[in-house]
């Protein structure tokens, strides 16, 4: 048995006129009471600059302890090869400084501790930090170029640093006395030598009861259970649904006219003011008060007119939305002349920049007043209060910008025109938004139907809390579950008015909450894993109760011990005994090789 360590580093001072002063590690040797029988020998390099000094003795009584001190850190420079092979057989790493030489402790940390900590990457080898000496108070440097160090001591925190960069020991050797040495860098040397005696005793331990293992019948394999359906999320369809709203005018509450009446241009006041602070001024969400950027003021007189009466006060609850769209006049006529490819650009979610450039050429076939339109829209899309944020509007995409600013007029009375009536509370909520983003609301608001002449509409079967996330998806088209409950909830919410892409999030987040469950939790959870999948094949979700069946024998015997297991179909019962994991034939085999194990008095390494 044997105990190898290197040390690197030089612990007198770079200044120091002693150079007869005992190196740490020859201390420690002569000093230790559990050191015999020592030899040194300098290595093979050129007289009077020896790369390392070996020591070889005894420790422990009959360890053999190997010892290899290298003062100078130049060996990683001048023989790379040696200074690898030396850390890779070495069982403990001494590294040393003088807490006196920060020019040489700086080299160490920025030159040679990356090197040591790239050569141990791959292997587990204790390394201990040594600061030796006592600090002397000297005078601060003044040069104006040292502002990152202005003592010439190393302090104990930069040591520590160092250390756990390495993850090393650390220790400070105020002086090389029988205290220092023996018992308090002893005492942690001889603890890292027992530890790589008992490591080595147990590899070697396990290597001989490897070579003395006699061929025996092996347990059987457990194979890997079946992969579940892999269920794919549908990309979003946001902006679309948006600018088809736009398309087909339904709700419409706000018409622009050029000043002859020629023609006239629909759109949608919630709509406009989410992209635009001036679009909020016009239909008097806000004031110019509110307003801090005068230029965006200016901008809504100088170009737009709403006809005076045509704004209307909000109707009772109850009564009939059918109100005529607000009328408003574009005064600059160049500009209504492309008024309808602006509110494409705007609808189609404001990113596609440079078609509405090129329709913009098309339409003018006159350089100035394309320039004087697109200046326009940049100042009708821009924030208050600061600089133009289109203004290379070539680069700047907002693909999301509804996402974020829809939100601006979720669950508000603000140019609210229908009010949900749900559970005793009520939900204010804009008829354009829920056309554009719901088929069944489309439907229910456009067609004969009660809903569609009236502001208050009552929700039944289901909760506030649910449908207000319902409400929220559509109008940012996110949603974030709190719990596996409230997903399902929302699941059925969404399966009610047909919103496909909100069922399948739900669905998503269902078998992601599931498949992080630890075992353990799944096997105490209160949550009925069959009442999920009964109410997910009621509600057409069909790949959510085909993951959930796969799920239920995946994990067979957590939930066959469950009295929910016998709530499950004669159908379901099948599929899940076909699938089950572990299966019938591998239990019988291991009950058969446990028989084999008991028969031949032999203990089982696996069992």
């Amino acid at each position: 048995r044997s105990v190898n360590i290197v040390a690197f580093g030089n612990e007198r001072d770079g200044f120091s006129e002693d150079s007869q002063q005992p190196s740490l590690i020859w201390s420690y040797l002569g000093r230790s009471a559990l050191i015999s029988q020592i030899d040194s020998s300098l290595s093979a390099s050129h007289v009077g600059n020896p790369v390392f000094t070996e020591y070889q003795a005894c420790v422990f009584g009959n360890v053999r302890l190997v010892v290899h001190d290298c003062p100078a850190w130049d060996i990683f420079d001048s023989d790379w090869y040696t200074s690898c092979r030396l850390i890779g057989g070495a069982d403990i790493i001494v590294i040393k400084y003088s807490v006196n030489d920060k020019t040489s402790f700086q080299e160490l940390k920025d030159s040679y501790a990356p090197m040591v900590k790239k050569a141990l990457s791959h292997c587990s080898v204790p390394v201990i930090i040594s600061a030796i000496g006592a600090r002397k108070n000297g005078v601060p440097c003044t040069c104006p170029l040292c502002t990152s160090d202005r003592r010439s001591c190393v302090t104990t925190s930069e040591g520590v640093q160092l250390a756990k960069e390495l993850g090393a020991t650390y220790l400070e050797l105020h002086t090389l006395n029988d205290f220092y040495i023996q018992k308090y860098f002893g005492g942690v040397l001889e603890y890292f030598m027992i530890q790589s005696l008992n490591q080595k005793s147990s590899e070697k331990m396990k290597k001989r009861k490897k070579t003395q293992k006699r061929h025996r019948v092996q347990p059987p394999q457990l194979e890997q259970p079946e992969k579940m359906p892999i269920l794919k999320s549908e990309a979003s369809h946001y902006d679309t649904d948006l600018h088809n709203l736009l398309c087909c005018c339904q709700c419409a509450d706000v018409a622009f006219y050029p000043e002859d009446l020629s023609s006239v241009v629909e759109a949608h006041k919630v709509i406009l003011c989410s992209v635009s602070p001036l679009f909020m001024l016009l239909f008097e969400v806000k004031s110019p008060a509110d307003i801090p950027d005068a230029s965006i003021v200016q901008m809504a007189q100088s170009l737009f007119a709403v006809q005076a009466g045509a704004a209307l006060p909000p109707a009772p609850w109850g009564v009939s939305p059918c109100v005529p769209p607000v009328k408003v006049v574009v005064k600059d006529s160049v500009f209504c002349s492309c008024l309808p490819d602006i509110l494409h650009f705007i609808y189609s979610g404001a990113f596609q920049w440079e078609q509405l450039e090129e329709d913009i050429k098309k339409k003018l076939k006159n350089p100035e007043k394309t320039e004087h339109v697109l200046e326009k829209v940049k100042c009708i899309l821009k924030t208050p209060g600061k600089l133009n944020p289109i203004k290379d509007c070539r680069y700047h995409k907002t693909k999301h910008l509804y996402n974020t600013s829809l939100r601006l007029f979720f669950n508000t009375p603000v140019l609210a025109d229908v009010i949900f009536k749900i559970q005793g509370a009520t939900v204010p909520a804009h008829r354009a938004v829920l056309v554009a983003r719901c088929e069944v609301m489309a439907a229910m608001f456009n067609g004969n139907y009660l809903e569609a002449n009236s502001v208050l509409v009552p929700v039944y079967g289901v909760s506030k809390d649910t449908f207000l996330s319902f409400l929220e998806y559509l109008y940012t088209d996110s949603c974030c579950p709190a719990s596996i409950l409230q997903a399902m909830s929302l699941l059925i919410c969404a399966e009610m008015y047909q919103v496909m892409r909100l069922q399948h999030i739900c669905e998503l987040y269902i078998i992601t909450q599931l498949q992080s469950m630890p075992s353990r939790e799944l096997a105490s959870t209160s949550l009925s894993i069959v009442s999920l999948l009964k109410k997910a094949k009621f509600h057409n979700s069909d790949c959510l109760s085909t993951w959930l069946l796969h799920f239920i024998a995946t994990n067979y015997l957590i939930f066959s011990q469950k009295p929910e297991f016998q709530e499950l179909s004669v159908e379901e019962r099948n599929f899940v005994e076909l699938h089950r994991w572990p299966s019938n034939l591998y239990l019988k085999q291991l009950a058969d090789y446990r028989n084999y194990i008991h028969s031949q008095k032999c203990h089982c390494t696996v069992m």
